[in-house]
C-alpha cells in the first residue's frame, strides 16, 4: 500500500536541484571544492577548527574508533535504545560494546549507569543524542574526564541541538553527524566527522581515502584504509541543506509543536518533552510512549490500523542487546537494562517530515487516538 502520510520525507527545493546539477556539468565529481566548502561550512556551524565528510553516519562512527586505535580488548560504553550502527562500529574493530541503561525522560544514557559499568578496560563512551534531545553532557563529560575516557558524540540524530547554548558535535574528542534522507538535513546518503586535533583530523581524512596521506601518490598507501569518500553531487546538496538548516529546524519544531497540542487530549499514551532543562532540541523524529497498562500487542495494533489508513510508523528502538546479531556477544547477554527494555517496547514513531502539514498531522492524532482505543478494548 502506498502510504498517503509517509513516515519521513525530505525536503529538497529548486535551489538544492540546481547545484547539485551545477556540480554535474564539471569534470570534478568526488575529492574536489564542494567537499572542501562543505567541510568548512559543517566546521564553521559548530564552530570547531575541522570536519571530515564520508559516506555515511556508520562510516564516520567506524573511522572515529578507528583513528583512537581502539581495538581488541578494549571496552566502549555505548547504549542499547539507538540505532545498531553505534554498537556494530565497536564491533568492526573488535572491541566490546558495554551496553548501559538510559535515562527515562531524555532516552539518552544514563551517567549513573555510565559510571557503574567502567572498568579498567574501559576507553571510551560513544554518547548519542537520541532523537535530537542532547545528553546530560555536564555529567558525562566529567566522568569521561575523571577516567581519561576517550569520547565520542553521536550528534547523527542531532544537528542543530544544544546544551547550554553549546551545540552538541562540540563537546567530545571527535563527533560524527548522519545524512540520511530521513534527518533534519541530507546528502542522500553521507555523513561527518569533527574533529579539535589535528593529527586525528589528518588519520580520519587518510582512512576516508584507502590510507592516502597528502604527501603521498596517488597508489602509495601508509596505512589500511577504507572507501569512505562522499560525492561532489551530495557535497553540494548538504551546502544548500546546511544554509536551510534555521528554516529547516524551525519547521520540524512547529510541527512537534502541532502534534504536542492535538496529542494532548489522548489517555494511554505519553507525549516527548517539548522542553529540557538546558536543552535545545533537533527535532529527528516524533516518539510517543504507549501505557503500560495496555495489552502487549497494543503498538503492533497501532501499527496495523495506520498501515490500514495509510499512514507511516516505526517501533523505536529496538534495543541493540536484544538483536539476533548480537546473540552471540557476552556484553549483551550480560546487559541489564531495565528501563530500556521496558521503554523500548511501548515507543513509536509517527509521521514526521518538515513539511507534514496540520491537516496530516490532525489525521495522525485521530488515527491514534481510533487505534489505542481498539487496542484497549481488545
Amino acid at each position: 500500500m502506498n502510504l498517503r502520510i509517509p513516515l519521513s520525507s525530505p525536503d529538497i527545493t529548486e535551489a538544492e536541484i540546481e547545484a547539485v546539477a551545477a556540480v554535474m556539468r564539471t569534470s570534478s565529481l568526488s575529492l574536489g571544492p564542494k567537499l572542501e566548502e562543505f567541510e568548512d561550512a559543517l566546521a564553521t556551524y559548530h564552530k570547531m577548527p575541522r570536519a571530515i565528510a564520508v559516506s555515511s553516519g556508520t562510516a564516520a562512527l567506524h573511522l572515529a574508533i578507528r583513528a583512537l586505535n581502539i581495538g581488541e580488548g578494549d571496552e566502549v560504553i555505548v547504549p542499547s535504545f539507538t540505532f545498531v550502527a553505534v554498537a556494530n562500529a565497536v564491533c568492526f574493530e573488535r572491541a566490546t560494546p558495554i551496553f548501559v541503561d538510559i535515562d527515562p525522560i531524555t532516552l539518552n544514557l544514563d551517567p549513573k549507569c555510565v559510571e557503574a559499568a567502567i572498568t579498567p578496560r574501559t576507553q571510551a563512551m560513544i554518547i548519542v543524542h537520541t532523537f535530537g534531545v542532547p545528553a546530560e553532557m555536564d555529567a558525562l563529560m566529567s566522568i569521561a574526564r575523571r577516567h581519561k575516557l576517550a569520547v565520542i558524540e553521536d550528534a547523527c540524530e542531532a544537528i542543530g541541538a544544544a546544551y547550554n547554548d553549546q551545540l552538541v558535535g562540540s563537546f567530545g574528542d571527535v563527533s560524527v553527524f548522519g545524512f540520511y534522507p530521513n534527518k533534519q538535513i541530507t546528502t542522500g546518503e553521507g555523513g561527518a566527522v569533527l574533529a579539535r586535533d589535528a593529527q586525528l583530523a589528518a588519520r580520519i581524512r587518510a582512512l576516508r581515502n584507502q590510507g592516502r596521506y597528502p604527501s603521498t601518490e596517488w597508489l602509495q598507501h601508509e596505512e589500511i584504509g577504507y572507501n569512505y569518500r562522499l560525492s561532489e553531487m551530495a557535497c553540494a546538496l548538504g551546502l544548500v541543506q546546511l544554509k536551510r538548516a534555521p528554516e529547516i529546524l524551525a519547521q520540524r519544531t512547529q510541527v512537534a509543536q502541532w502534534y504536542d497540542a492535538l496529542l494532548a487530549p489522548i489517555g494511554s499514551m505519553t507525549r516527548p518533552p517539548l522542553d529540557l532543562p538546558s536543552r535545545s532540541i533537533s527535532w529527528f523524529v516524533y516518539v510517543v510512549r504507549l501505557a503500560e497498562n495496555l495489552p502487549p500487542d497494543a503498538r503492533d495494533t497501532v501499527v496495523d490500523t495506520f498501515q490500514k489508513q495509510g499512514i507511516g510508523s516505526a517501533r523505536y528502538f529496538a534495543p541493540i542487546h536484544l538483536q539476533p546479531a548480537y546473540a552471540s556477544i557476552p556484553s549483551a547477554h550480560q546487559a541489564k537494562l531495565p528501563t530500556t527494555e521496558s521503554i523500548a517496547k511501548r515507543t513509536l514513531a509517527l509521521p514526521f517530515f518538515n513539511r507534514l502539514s496540520l491537516s496530516d498531522a490532525e489525521r495522525v492524532a485521530r488515527a491514534l487516538a481510533g487505534a489505542i482505543e481498539i487496542a484497549a478494548n481488545g
